[in-house]
């Protein structure tokens, strides 16, 4: 166990290196950052013999100019000191906060391309956590403890050499300290790691919970469960400032024991330097100057195991960013694409298709489904919950891909086509309509974000919701909210109609798009499809049938498996289960 030990903190550390591809696009900064650092480094050990200066010429000389003239030359080496730690901390926090930014969009690039898939098995609020708390503790490493840990290092270094040119007797009194301090930097950096992983799982489940809770504070105070949440945050609180606290404490006494140890070492070189004064054989600057440089190297070395445990959390860190860096979408584009056909048919053909969902591979979603859907028609798909009908939209649009089976758009398999060439020709207007936070403007226009201001007015009044628009208290300029919290249903539909119709698509996928609204906003909603589907392919999911009725072609659904086709009248004729679909509906709606 314990050999595996050193093994598992190289790793650790590995998992750094990767971090340095995004620093070397600006060598040149890092080239100047480094020059202030050597600089400060070395102007930091000349202190010491300016120290050195100001006692054996100044003080114990007598001799007023030549303390004065060491005063200078002392103040002259502090001001240099204070320009080159200037240049240093500003080279190396802009390169942190570079750098970070960088990853965080390198990071947040991968995530938007990722398959659908990978969200529904990995949480939102620890996906969050590692494009904002990793990427900000590797800017705060980047930019300020690596900077201190070279910085330390070299300041170790040349008060090392000073101390052996100054005194090699003394010396050993602090060579002593250095490598028992090397012992509670082993003991305790293991364990700091493996907190530092914890913690920041633990702040992520933080962010998770929170998350989802702020998105759903309606249907918590509609059952009134403030109070039980409240617990339920403090208690997950709680565990992460727990975890927290531990590695604090091994942190903690980390740097306390490296500071004892280091200065322990400097106490008894004080001793045996003062005899050494007392009687003659060294001189009153050079003992102060060994002071100078014995503390110089014990800050450095608490420096170092303070910033080795930054390491630690850092390597950590870097793990999980490069963790998501590693993963590769599931839609997988291939190299020569089609050029999609612009004959204008745009007729759909699914062939033998079959999927199982990867977080339920052992349901099947869809069976051996067979379906030719005509070019400019438009065909309604009914059945029960759970039939399939939304998985065949996911899969027309590529968002997974099916384990059997193929889809054609105007006869080509939507795996040869380019994916933005495909999603380009399908609009979709869903149930739930999703809204950014932003203005009317923005959540218009997401469905051709070049469109001008009359283009994307012409839509909304087509859409008709030009007219609620108008009177928001800032009209198109007006904040809808967190997902268009500060609209009615009714309104968010039609600006995601408003939205569909901008974009213009050849192919329309309308998911219930009116099955949650009243008969005022179904009224509107319907008048902007009938306008919408015009002249387009167009797949409604309804499972109001009144809204379908007179569909050129009803497929009709159960269990992943088409088990009829037809009009209605053929269907009410033929299919029993359409048959139930509608007296159950019809009959809900006479008793009404």
């Amino acid at each position: 166990m314990n050999t595996s030990a050193p093994a598992k903190q190289q790793k650790a550390f590995k998992s750094l290196l990767p971090i340095l591809a995004f620093i070397k696009p600006y060598k040149l900064m890092v080239f100047y950052a480094l020059f202030a650092l050597l600089l400060t480094s070395l102007v930091s050990l000349s202190i010491g013999q300016g120290v050195k200066y100001v006692i054996d010429k100044g003080f114990v000389a007598g001799s007023m100019s030549e303390l004065q003239s060491s005063i200078f030359f002392l103040v002259g080496l502090i001001a240099l000191l204070a320009i080159g730690t200037f240049c240093r901390f500003y080279l190396m926090s802009w390169l942190g906060e570079r750098v970070s930014a960088d990853i965080r969009k390198t990071v947040f690039n991968r995530l938007i391309t990722l398959h659908p898939s990978y969200f529904e098995e990995n949480r939102s609020g620890e996906l969050m956590s590692r494009l904002t708390t990793d990427t900000t503790l590797l800017q705060s490493i980047i930019g300020s403890s690596f900077s201190m840990a070279l910085r330390s290092l070299l300041m170790l270094i040349g008060a090392l050499i000073m101390l052996l040119i100054t005194n090699i007797n003394l010396t050993m009194y602090i060579l002593l300290g250095v490598p028992l301090a090397l012992i509670p930097m082993k003991f305790h950096g293991k364990k700091v790691r493996n907190l530092a992983s914890k913690s920041q799982d633990s702040i992520a489940d933080i962010g998770t919970y929170a998350g989802e809770i702020i998105q759903n504070i309606k249907v918590v105070q509609s059952f009134t469960h403030e109070d039980k949440e409240k617990q339920a945050f403090a208690k997950e609180v709680e565990i992460a400032f727990n975890i927290a606290k531990r590695r604090i404490r091994q942190r903690s006494m980390l740097i306390a024991s490296v500071i004892f140890l280091a200065f322990s070492a400097i106490s008894m070189m004080l001793w045996s330097g003062g005899r050494d004064v007392l009687s003659g054989s060294m001189s009153a600057g050079d003992l102060g100057a060994f002071v100078f440089y014995a503390i110089m190297l014990a800050m450095s070395v608490g420096t170092i195991a303070e910033v080795y445990g930054e390491l630690q959390r850092a390597a950590g860190s870097a793990t999980r960013l490069l963790e998501l860096l590693s993963v590769e979408t599931e839609i997988v584009e291939t190299t020569s694409p089609l050029t999609l056909s612009n004959t204008g048919e745009n007729s759909i053909t699914i062939k033998n298709l079959s999927f199982n969902y990867p977080s339920r591979p052992e349901i099947s979603a869809l069976n051996n489904i067979d379906l030719l859907i005509p070019a400019g028609k438009v065909v309604a798909i009914v059945g029960p919950s759970g039939a399939g009908k939304t998985t065949l939209f996911e899969l027309l649009q590529r968002f997974y891909d099916p384990q059997q089976g193929n889809i054609l758009f105007n006869n080509a398999d939507i795996k040869q086509l380019k994916l933005s060439e495909l999603r380009k020709t399908i609009g979709t207007v869903p149930q739930n309509p999703i809204l950014f936070s932003s203005n009317v403007w923005h959540n218009i226009k997401y469905g051709k974000p070049e469109a001008t201001d009359t283009e994307v007015i012409n839509a909304a009044k087509r859409a008709h919701a030009h007219e609620f628009i108008e009177q928001l208290p800032e009209g198109y300029d007006s904040f809808l909210g967190e997902q268009g919290v500060r609209l009615s249903g009714g309104q968010k539909q039609r600006i995601a109609l408003a939205r569909a119709i901008l974009k213009d698509p050849a192919v329309l996928l309308l998911d219930e798009a009116t099955s949650a609204l009243d008969a005022e906003s179904e009224h509107h909603v319907q008048l902007a499809l009938k306008d919408l589907m015009l002249d387009r392919t167009t797949l409604i999911i309804a499972h109001r049938l009144s809204t379908v009725m007179h569909a050129d072609l009803i497929v009709v659904m159960d269990n992943g498996s088409i088990v009829d086709i037809g009009d209605h009248e053929s269907l009410i004729a033929s299919s029993a289960l359409y048959q139930r679909l509608c007296e159950l509906q019809f009959d809900q709606n006479k008793d009404l």
